[in-house]
């Protein structure tokens, strides 16, 4: 469950386009479009409810709360963000419901909806994005995902939408396409971007993923705009992982911009040691010279046993003002979890280093999960720049 790991800290950001009433009456054809069926769900019995306590230096305090129901074959987690009030007290300003149903044994459909509340208390739809997934018994896969906005009259139009197919060419390789249409000016949608990912799994445990991401040309082609190759190695002990992006140029031509290289171990005790070194043709301060430099360093060491987990992570960068003399730290995170029965607690603090090369706390945050103790094994996550 989500509330269980660090990375659902802070609030969820949804961001996608805006739509033509066209093709929100084309889509009312299919029974989970409808604006009448964007209302809240039935609630299911017995929620399990999380809360998350941030206080951050300079902003207001604000919680955020999360809930995840089931019952049969449907799903509902719920994350509402609260911010102080004028007179101290919470209340909602946002909130993301995911609906998630198991149609059959091939099928299954989700909805995310986002709401917004305004000035006067009331809690209005935004968005909605409807997310079809089909599956063959070759391991092939179609999904279909649309997304729409509403205007300031309640109105729901289509803004966007991702079509994406994936199919296996062999027991250990398989091919990603994706395409990812917006508005195009006159009330329809145009393609925009397109992906094509390759995956290939080795006998030697490693997995090769090349990405490449295409746009269109004023011609009705597609040209290469970047290429992202990724080598991952798990021999059940080390896990290492190298991406290395490229980008074309005016003229079409691909140069490697940036690398990042991932390392993450752990030991007999249940040590957990991950170091994310990032590499880039830009550092702050300095003219590119094209080759890659060294500009960030990321290290997380994670200990834990039955009755918690402490862990601290450290992020060194090239020093202000003078960036080819090396590293410094820059920021530092420690955070701990402690287990207790079906309750979880656990605390983050984050210090910054100032100009003064002194290190200020700027954040603190808080999380009490009430959850059964089987989700105990889940602790903070590895960083979240390892390639993917």
């Amino acid at each position: 469950m989500a509330s269980s790991q660090f990375k659902n800290w802070g609030a969820v950001t949804i961001g996608k386009v805006l739509v033509t009433p066209m093709i929100a009456i084309i889509l009312c054809a299919a029974p989970v479009t409808c604006a009448q069926n964007y209302a809240h769900p039935s609630k299911p019995k017995e929620p399990v409810a999380d809360t998350t306590q941030t206080s951050v230096a300079n902003t207001d305090p604000s919680r955020t709360i999360e809930m995840h129901e089931s019952s049969g074959n449907r799903t509902l987690d719920k994350q509402r963000v609260d911010t102080r009030g004028a007179n101290g007290e919470y209340v909602p300003t946002a909130e993301t419901e995911t609906e998630t149903v198991r149609v059959d044994a091939t099928t299954t459909r989700k909805v995310v909806r986002t709401y917004q509340w305004d000035v006067n208390g009331n809690r209005n739809l935004a968005q909605v994005t409807e997310e079809d997934a089909r599956s063959s018994a070759s391991g092939d896969t179609h999904v279909v995902s649309t997304t729409s906005s509403a205007d300031a009259a309640g109105n729901i139009y289509v803004m966007a939408r991702e079509v994406a197919d994936t199919k296996k060419s062999g027991p250990d390789v398989q091919e990603t396409k994706t395409t990812f249409y917006v508005l195009d000016g006159n009330g329809g949608l145009a393609p925009s971007v397109q992906t094509q990912e390759l995956q290939k799994s080795n006998a030697d445990h490693t997995i090769e993923v090349t990405k490449t991401t295409l746009a269109p040309t004023s011609t009705d082609h597609w040209e290469v705009s970047e290429v992202k190759k990724s080598t991952i190695t798990d021999d059940g002990k080390t896990r290492i992982s190298d991406e290395r992006i490229s980008k074309s140029d005016s003229e079409g031509r691909l140069s490697e911009v940036s690398r990042t290289v991932g390392r993450e171990t752990e030991n007999a005790a249940g040590k957990k040691s991950y170091t994310v070194e990032t590499y880039s043709t830009e550092l702050p301060g300095i003219t590119s010279d094209g080759g890659l430099h060294l500009s960030r360093v990321e290290t997380t060491v994670q200990n834990k046993d039955s009755g918690g987990a402490d862990g601290e992570q450290q992020v060194l960068q090239p020093k202000a003002g003078d960036p080819l003399s090396g590293l410094q730290v820059t920021a530092r995170t420690k955070y701990t979890v402690q287990y207790g029965g079906s309750v979880e607690q656990q605390a983050k603090a984050t210090q910054e280093r100032d100009v003064n090369g002194n290190f200020n706390t700027v954040a603190v945050q808080t999380q009490k999960s009430e959850q059964a103790p089987a989700a105990q094994g889940q602790t903070a996550p590895a960083p979240t720049d390892k390639p993917k």
